[in-house]
């Protein structure tokens, strides 16, 4: 079979007909040849019910259908002017299904416009939607806040930069999308499990062929479904309710971003140049309200940048010539935030945890290796000299991030970085910021991240060299030019600037709240002075935006991505002081069919018991436990139930917690009191008292929220000019630093009085130890398994004695000699002394 395009949606257009029973969607291509039906029950209050009629339609089935329904529908069949089925709606596309406190609702795309077209397959932009409440009047249960939540939703404007393709799968490269059409359907299918051939050959038979009736060839390989790449889908959770319920030629994936085409004519031969730019739907936000990364290695402000080129003269995957290059951008991978409660234009750089073993950049690089493979190479603009610590917090932490992560990797698959402070490389007159980002991009072999602190002024600037340099090779590639090379301010390199800027300009109003401030001219100092008030408004406005109406912008995002779900028994998504745990969730692999589990440590090895706590047997009856172990499936190991104290694991909705069950106090003697000072004087009449209150049965555990950073003291002399990413004022003469670490989740534990017996702690000396026990064979196997201490002593600070010489110790040997009434001979030395004293005092 001819290898062609494969058909990833086959719906292109919809009518919505309504009766107070049921929504009927009628689906059908573009030529309106096949049809398909979809049957939304509007009866039920909450739920969400959906028919897929499997059948496909031709023109006249699909009317005779909608005559049957008009005429079944009327509430008496002689009234000819009532009808029972009215057309409520057309549209292209479905966003999804959503659900606040009250019912369904259904999101259409009413408007699109075609932006890019790329081997045949167009590429559209949403340019209008609308939602419609599914249950009927006659069922609605209303409630107080429905209409509030929905302000919230909608104030994510799907027709701002969200685009979507019927046959193109956006969420992929093409590098991605023609290595799925390179193997044939047979290959395909048999490669497929016993279900994915069932269905990619009912796929086969009834998929819809979007070329169909258009004069085009239909040399089409039917029902080659592909699932998309969900972390640039921003539609998944909407579609998430239905996905596996209806024919995936109604699913149809969004991405939000960028999408432009550039058309040029080099040399009588027409040339395409697409720039799709692909932004992260996980720990999605606004600049300031998410910086860094989160617990998965998610980071903030993340987009995939790819650039197409191809011959636009054979419009065809398999005979035409296309060549793609792909960058990424995004918030440096640590745990790190600013604070924007003090109103600064610049709030300190705090980092929020200590990543010593830089576990969350391993997360981050794991999922670009595992998408682009090696090589990874990294631009790092951040500033490195500055004498107040700002930036420079963050690229020392990333250097050794990148240097710790390094000696686990072979050598010919380490994390290249590049580190250059770009922002003070741009005050200097003698240098030339472009012809140092050009050098850096002549040696870019593989896929290069680029970042600063926002990711946006003077990342866009290095990603528009970066791909200025590939786009030469590119078109040296396809044969259009004779050498790699292309020079500024010719026709080419003008309209692939202007794409570039549209590009940043497009990405900062979605993540800054402006368009950019620093723009490739004023790199290359031929911006006009007008650009300069021009710069201050851009300025102003995304000072403004941040300090106002990010907050919302916020919990739209939130919402549309269904990262917080409205329920009746949570508190309502305004009333939440932070979302840091709706971006943060446990990185153990735990079900969610249970409350809570019994966690274990043995050997180095975190295992957990799938028993709620409340269901874990008493001590008495629990002699012996067997866990498998996490990482040796088949190996058992056995846990005493004396020496591993149970840990219980309760969860609250997305947030966990580990609680002690048994308190630190019972391992302490009772004569500790409210004072757990270990240096504290106890009276011996105390001896064998309680003194930690009455029996209390254990109190349950609670989390208490906080802010992920708490606002720190300003410094005096912060005066900053500009709120973009880009100093352009001289750095302060002020020493010192703003970096603060702080936690943001902070766990109070209670726990109530031990079941031990007073006889067993005065058996015990302080703290649990009993002396006279000899160590058992595990806990001497875990002490001799490696050196406690690597310092001379047995001591967490290597202590060596003080150096003293001869003559300091018979001067101290002396008077202490003295103070015992043993008064040693005097020398001449002494002598001579003495009569210098009695001279000065009476002569």
């Amino acid at each position: 079979m001819p290898q062609s395009a494969a058909i990833i949606g086959g719906i292109q257009r919809l009518v919505l007909y309504e009766t107070r029973a049921r929504y009927f969607l009628v689906g059908s291509n573009h030529a309106q040849t096949k049809h398909r039906v979809l049957k939304i029950d509007r009866t039920e209050p909450k739920d969400l019910v959906i028919i897929d009629d499997k059948h496909v339609y031709n023109q006249q089935e699909v009317r005779e259908l909608l005559g049957r329904l008009d005429l079944g529908n009327r509430t008496k069949i002689s009234q000819k002017g009532s009808s029972g089925l009215s057309r409520t709606v057309s549209a292209f596309g479905i966003v999804g299904f959503v659900r606040f406190l009250e019912g369904y609702y259904i999101v259409l795309i009413t408007k699109r416009r075609k932006m890019a077209d790329i081997g045949g397959h167009s590429i559209y932009k949403i340019e209008d939607t609308t939602m419609i409440y599914i249950p009927n009047d006659s069922v609605r249960v209303t409630h107080p806040d429905e209409a509030r939540y929905l302000r919230i939703f909608q104030n994510v404007d799907l027709s701002s930069n969200f685009y979507f393709s019927y046959s193109y799968d956006l969420s992929h490269s093409l590098q991605y999308n023609l290595t799925l059409l390179q193997r044939p359907y047979e290959q395909w299918s048999s490669a497929a499990s016993s279900t994915e051939e069932e269905v990619h050959t009912q796929s086969k038979q009834d998929s819809f062929d979007i070329f169909e009736d258009e004069g085009l060839p239909t040399k089409v390989v039917y029902g080659l479904y592909n699932e998309p790449y969900y972390k640039y889908v921003w539609n998944g959770k909407l579609l998430e309710r239905v996905k596996d319920i209806v024919h995936h030629d109604w699913l149809m994936y969004i991405i939000h971003g960028f999408c432009g085409q550039s058309k040029l004519l080099i040399y009588g031969r027409p040339v395409h140049i697409t720039l799709i730019a692909r932004r992260s739907s996980k720990f999605a936000g606004t600049r300031f309200l998410k910086r860094g990364a989160n617990c998965e290695g998610d980071v903030a402000n993340e987009v995939e940048t790819e650039q197409v080129v191809h011959d636009a003269s054979v419009m065809s995957f398999t005979a035409g010539s296309y060549s793609s290059y792909v960058q990424v951008r995004g918030s440096v991978p640590l745990y790190w935030s600013q604070d924007i409660s003090t109103m600064m234009p610049k709030p300190p750089i705090r980092l929020d945890q200590a990543d010593p073993y830089a576990y969350v950049a391993g997360l981050h690089f794991d999922q670009m290796l595992q998408r682009f493979g090696s090589p990874i190479i990294i631009l790092n603009l951040v500033k490195k000299r500055e004498k107040r610590k700002h930036e420079k917090i963050l690229s020392e932490e990333l250097f050794r991030a990148v240097v710790n992560l390094n000696q686990f990797l072979p050598p010919s698959h380490c994390i290249d970085y590049i580190a250059w402070d770009m922002a003070r490389y741009t005050k200097s007159k003698l240098c030339n910021v472009l012809d140092r980002l050009s050098m850096i991009a002549e040696n870019v072999t593989g896929v290069l991240r680029t970042n600063c602190v926002d990711c946006l002024d003077r990342t866009n600037t290095a990603q528009f060299m970066v791909g200025k340099c590939a786009l030469a090779y590119q078109l040296y590639a396809l044969g259009m030019i004779d050498k790699p090379k292309l020079q500024f301010d010719t026709d080419c390199v003008r309209l692939f600037e202007e794409l570039y800027e549209d590009h940043g300009d497009t990405l900062s109003l979605q993540y800054g709240g402006s368009q950019l401030v620093h723009r490739v001219k004023t790199y290359r100092k031929i911006a006009p002075w007008t650009q300069h008030s021009k710069d201050i408004m851009q300025t102003l406005s995304r000072y403004y935006s941040n300090a106002f109406s990010d907050a919302d912008r916020q919990d739209a995002i939130n919402l549309f991505l269904q990262v917080y779900q409205p329920s009746e028994f949570k508190p309502h998504l305004w009333e939440l002081p932070t979302d840091f745990y709706l971006h943060h969730t446990s990185t153990m692999a735990i079900p969610q069919d249970r409350r809570s589990y019994t966690l274990w440590w043995s050997e180095g090895v975190l295992s957990y018991l799938p028993v709620p706590y409340d269901e874990v047997p008493c001590e008495e009856n629990m002699k012996k436990v067997k866990v498998k172990r996490m990482n040796q499936v088949d190996e058992s190991i056995d846990i005493y139930t004396e020496f591993f104290k149970p840990y219980e694991l309760t969860a609250f909705d997305d947030t966990f917690c580990i609680a002690m069950t048994n308190s630190a106090r019972e391992f302490m003697p009772k004569t500790v009191g409210a004072d757990p000072n270990p240096f504290t004087v106890r009276k011996p009449e105390e001896t064998g008292k309680s003194v930690l209150g009455s029996k209390s049965s254990k109190e349950e555990t609670i989390l208490q929220r906080k802010t992920a950073a708490s606002a720190p003291p300003p410094p005096s002399e912060e005066a900053i000019s500009s709120t973009s990413e880009d100093d352009s004022e001289e750095d302060r003469e002020d020493e010192g630093t703003v970096s603060q670490r702080s936690t943001p989740i902070k766990l109070l534990t209670e726990s109530g009085e031990s079941s031990r017996t007073q006889e067993q702690h005065m058996a015990k000396e302080p703290y649990g130890l009993n002396l006279a026990e000899f160590p058992s064979e595990d806990d001497l196997l875990i002490y001799q398994r490696e050196p406690v201490s690597c310092f001379p002593e047995d001591s967490i600070y290597a202590v060596l004695p003080p150096q003293v010489g001869k003559n300091s110790q018979e001067v101290f040997e002396g008077h202490v000699m003295t103070g015992q009434g043993q008064v040693r001979a005097l020398c001449r030395e002494d002598m001579l002394m003495y009569r210098e004293y009695i001279k000065n005092r009476y002569m």
